[in-house]
């Protein structure tokens, strides 16, 4: 058995890629001709009912405006309330029928079952859950001292898409709905200052691909996967409990080339009513993938030279449990209101982190 295994080593690599070279052209036009047929006969989201989480800004506050333009009944949950309103009558204004607000965590399965069940109680059905709540962080897995931030941000990235799905199901069943998915590229290319994040997206897209064979298609679900797109982490932005809003000193004026998140949201949307089972953004990210799978050492030969050549090993301390404390300029500090949550509570600091790492959101 060891002899066979190692023949089909050398043998398997080359010729599934000649194989696929070869099936390159048909595989184009047959993906091709499905796009066309999925795009003339795209599902009509007028006066149906799509729940978006984490609507509070980012990504999913453009989702909400995308699903607007097409005349969706809208149900947005986020823990900031106070920023609902505002793109409620953005929404409005862009064309969504009824629209409803609610607070919720999506980490708690009670807040969760409140806002489906109220969606139910005000529209009777549910087409579309959409999950765009994500934490991410900035920090070395070795500066940590607080280890307490690690369930949370597992809690947030994984059970808080987890529970929303397993709560609207069955009506999503009875709708023939869809799920859709903010993921990230991170949940298979490896880069550095995002082990957990990049661990929990791994996890949710396996759990989701999985599920999706539970389905057999009566309920659809949408993964939808990013690189880098200008949000408001991106631009050093960060949240504290009490909802004032801080920067770091050094990168507030930092104008981050990240791609719009309004594209990032159109092509979810557009895939969801498409029917697609995966949205990138961009796609020619994918090419990584076979340099991970057929020559993961060339991939991470690449990554340590662009590391090594940013110079000296810069990071936030956010969250790591260590104090920020005014010191030398390597060390930034953070400018704002009520600093004393983060030197006394750095894991209370991340539970209210809204936007997440350089990719994705937690909106409260």
């Amino acid at each position: 058995m060891d002899l066979l295994n190692s023949f089909l080593n050398l043998v398997v690599p080359p010729a599934s890629l000649v194989m696929l070279a070869f099936a390159w052209p048909a595989l184009c036009f047959v993906n091709g001709c499905e796009w066309l047929y999925n795009n003339f006969y795209s599902e009509n989201m007028e006066d149906k009912v799509v729940i978006i989480t984490g609507a509070s800004s980012d990504i999913g506050e453009q989702i909400a405006y995308e699903y607007a333009k097409r005349k969706a009944n809208l149900v947005l949950v986020a823990r900031r309330e106070n920023r609902l309103p505002g793109i409620s009558q953005n929404a409005r204004f862009m064309g969504a029928g009824h629209i409803i607000t609610i607070a919720a965590d999506v980490v708690k399965e009670e807040d969760c079952r409140r806002f489906v069940s109220e969606t139910i109680n005000v529209f009777g059905r549910v087409d579309h859950l959409v999950n765009t709540a994500s934490l991410g962080h900035t920090f070395f897995f070795e500066e940590v001292t607080d280890t307490s931030i690690f369930p949370r941000l597992l809690d947030i990235n994984f059970w808080g898409n987890v529970y929303p799905t397993f709560v609207a199901l069955p009506y999503l069943h009875e709708s023939n709905g869809r799920v859709v998915v903010n993921a990230s590229v991170e949940n298979w290319l490896p880069l550095p200052r995002m082990s957990l994040y990049a661990s929990a997206k791994a996890a949710l897209v396996t759990f989701y691909e999985s599920l999706r064979f539970e389905l057999n298609d009566e309920v659809g679900i949408t993964i939808a996967t990013h690189g880098w797109i200008g949000i408001e982490m991106t631009k050093g932005k960060f949240m504290l409990e009490d909802g004032a809003e801080m920067q770091w000193k050094e990168e507030r004026e930092v104008h981050v080339a990240g791609g719009p998140v309004e594209d990032f949201a159109r092509l979810i949307v557009s895939g969801a009513c498409r029917g697609d089972t995966y949205v990138k953004f961009p796609s020619w990210y994918d090419v990584f993938l076979l340099y991970r799978v057929f020559a993961p050492h060339v991939l991470n030969w690449t990554f340590r030279l662009l590391i090594s050549s940013e110079g000296a090993r810069r990071t936030s301390l956010i969250g790591t449990g260590r104090p920020l404390l005014e010191g030398p300029p390597a060390r930034p500090r953070l400018e704002g209101t009520s600093p004393r949550q983060v030197l006394s509570s750095p894991s209370s600091f991340f539970s209210q982190y809204s936007p997440s790492s350089s990719f994705s959101q937690y909106s409260p």
